[in-house]
């Protein structure tokens, strides 16, 4: 046995000379000799956590508390917990986060950033009702944190609490005004309840303004790229720095980590590629009303077709429907993204396409990991993912999905673009026809303009174009998505103002899909929104029969209606002005003959045009992965 002194004589020369790791494995030595020393334990934790292994720093000082409970010894345990549970919460490990969180409470309960830390971890382990009291906890004890008010915003959000949510980022802007993101949040929410008013900064366009100039000079500025894609007057220039910088912000730790875990891909031809499928939404959602048919139909004779689902099991049909679709499904809810990525890559996916992008609940961590030999962004989000290097182009994804349409201009992406006829593919919709005007409130002889778009795409200057209409055909409806109270409220004050009554706004309740797509047949003339137009819901109206107008914008997100109608052979419903859009409008409704040769050429556009030809899709779909993944296999540079 090696005398102790020299051990420790050891450990500190080598501590001394720079040598940490050799120090503590002397002392390591020495501690298994005098395992109660107090020295020694304290040497090895500190040690330990400046050599980042904090999980065996938190058990030295979790020793030496049980031994010498002093306010020193706690605080170098709350320490190392703090550092154990902030590398588990990048690590996407948000149990252990959560639970290092909670155990340094024990000790200093009065630590606001640790209630924070706390709440963050709850959210992401989606306990929001914990993580609103813990923001709560954090901001009783700092009031001044202007960064919990955000994420406590950002909980009330997610609990449909929106007025609060408001309230809590005005607070968190009023401390701080150069809080980026909660600046974002608010626009977004703002718009989510169509609250366009407000004097000078306060302004919806003038904050928006603000948020767009953070995007173009200010690098540190987070600003979420999903609700930055629905801001008025965005380019397509700034969304993509705006996910550049994004992604950099949140994933670069992730990018790094997935670099040293060297993730090995088998980049040669094979009989079979395996393609797998990244989303938090295989259950009652619209992409699965995209998507279902076409998983169905792949071709199993080039491809094997897998799930890697990170979303709740609503035990619904459609869910079930798609869990048969797939060759294997994955859930890796209980999976953090290292764990989920170690598994997509186990099972050798050759081409990961993620279906989730920027939007809600998503898992983009996992794919910042590269555990695949391709990765493609495709459906989940209308628009670039960004770059991880803004000057070399590091893509997030190799690839997005797109057609010429809705992306004309290549340098718009830090993606390749592998474009189809039309990007968006359609599952045929199932719905009886039993329902009359009046079960919806309509008016049995009214026109009914529609919008059922979700009310954040809703801007002040296509409202005033719907109220020009319905001042213009007397007898005229608008019927739109009842999304919240507060969004109701605000839509019937902007057509009071603009001297339309407001009882010629008809609220469509939540419903179930199947009745949704029943009612919309009763609806004459769907008026589409931009900068972010119908998507899933413009290839709902088209199936259920009814005319689309839509403006062509400059982005993605502006010109996917565009694309469908091009689909089905009406590109005279496309406009490129609110005036032709507005004229357009007006005409159709108040000519009955061409609404109805519409009507009828969208009816067999179901039959007859390829936007609903499933089979056909995956024919052009499955070229496009045949192809790009031999040339993937053929350019060495491609593999990781």
């Amino acid at each position: 046995m090696v005398d102790v002194n020299q051990l420790i004589s050891k450990a500190q020369t080598a501590k001394n000379q720079g040598k940490d790791t050799l120090a503590l494995d002397y002392f390591q030595q020495a501690l298994s000799q005098y395992p109660n020393e107090i020295g020694l334990l304290s040497a090895c934790g500190n040690l330990s956590v400046k050599l980042a292994r904090y999980e065996e720093a938190v058990g030295y000082f979790r020793r030496i508390l049980y031994i010498n409970k002093t306010p020193e010894v706690r605080s170098a345990l709350c320490y190392a917990l703090q550092a154990l549970g902030n590398q588990s919460q990048v690590n996407g490990q948000y149990q252990m986060a959560a639970a290092c969180f909670e155990e340094a409470l024990q000790h200093q309960p009065s630590n606001a950033a640790y209630w924070y830390n706390l709440g963050n971890a709850q959210r992401e382990l989606h306990h929001y009702p914990a993580a609103a009291m813990s923001f709560q906890k954090a901001i009783a004890n700092d009031p001044s944190f202007a960064d919990a008010y955000n994420n406590l915003g950002n909980i009330q959000r997610e609990l449909g609490q929106l007025d609060l949510a408001i309230e809590s980022y005005q607070k968190a802007l009023s401390i701080n005004p150069d809080l980026f993101h909660a600046l974002s949040h608010l626009v977004h929410q703002k718009q989510h309840i169509c609250d366009w008013r407000g004097q000078g900064k306060h302004n919806l366009m003038a904050q928006i303004e603000q948020i767009r100039h953070w995007v173009r000079t200010t690098p540190e500025a987070q600003i979420s790229p999903f609700a930055f894609l629905a801001m008025p007057t965005t380019t397509p220039e700034e969304q993509k720095l705006c996910a550049s910088r994004y992604v950099e912000q949140n994933y670069r730790a992730l990018y790094d980590l997935g670099k040293k875990e060297a993730f090995h891909h088998n980049a040669k031809s094979k009989s079979k590629i395996n393609i797998g499928y990244l989303s938090a939404d295989f259950r009652l959602h619209p992409l699965a009303f995209l998507i279902t048919e076409l998983i169905e139909i792949h071709d199993r004779s080039r491809f094997n077709i897998h799930a890697y689902s990170y979303g709740k099991d609503d035990t619904t049909p459609v869910r079930k429907r798609l869990i048969q679709a797939f060759d294997s499904f994955v859930d890796i809810r209980s999976m953090n993204d290292l764990e989920a990525a170690k598994k997509i890559n186990d099972d050798q996916i050759d081409i990961l396409v993620d279906l989730t992008g920027f939007t809600h609940s998503s898992r983009t961590g996992i794919v910042a990991l590269k555990p695949a030999g391709v990765q493609i962004n495709w459906l989940g989000y209308p628009g670039t993912m960004g770059a991880f290097n803004e000057d070399d182009n590091d893509a997030l994804f190799d690839y997005l999905i797109a057609d010429r349409t809705v992306a004309p201009n290549p340098t718009d992406f830090c993606e390749k673009l592998l474009y189809l006829p039309c990007y968006q593919p359609n599952t045929a919709r199932e719905f009886s026809t039993t329902s009359n005007k009046m079960a919806h409130d309509l008016p049995q002889n009214s026109f009914v303009f529609c919008c059922f778009n979700q009310t954040f795409k809703i801007t002040a200057e296509v409202f005033a174009v719907w109220m020009r209409l319905l001042k213009q055909v007397p007898d005229s409806v608008l019927w739109l998505l009842d999304c919240n109270q507060w969004a109701k409220e605000n839509l019937r004050k902007e057509a009071k103002s603009a001297g339309i009554d407001h009882n010629r706004l008809i609220f469509a309740p939540r419903t179930h899909l199947e009745a949704h797509m029943e009612r919309q047949r009763h609806a004459d003339l769907f008026l589409d929104t931009a900068p972010y137009n119908a998507h899933t819901t413009a290839s709902d109206i088209i199936w259920a029969g009814v005319p689309i107008i839509t403006y062509l914008g400059d982005t993605f997100a502006s010109r996917v209606a565009a694309s469908l109608l091009k689909q089905i052979g009406l590109s005279e419903l496309i406009c490129e002005s609110w005036e032709s859009y507005e004229e357009k409008a007006l005409a159709l409704a108040n000519n009955p003959h061409a609404l109805d040769t519409l009507k009828t050429t969208i009816r067999s556009a179901k039959t007859q045009s390829n936007l609903f030809n499933a089979q056909l899709f995956a024919q052009q779909l499955e070229d496009q992965y045949q192809s790009l993944w031999q040339a993937h296999c053929q350019d060495t540079s491609l593999t990781r």
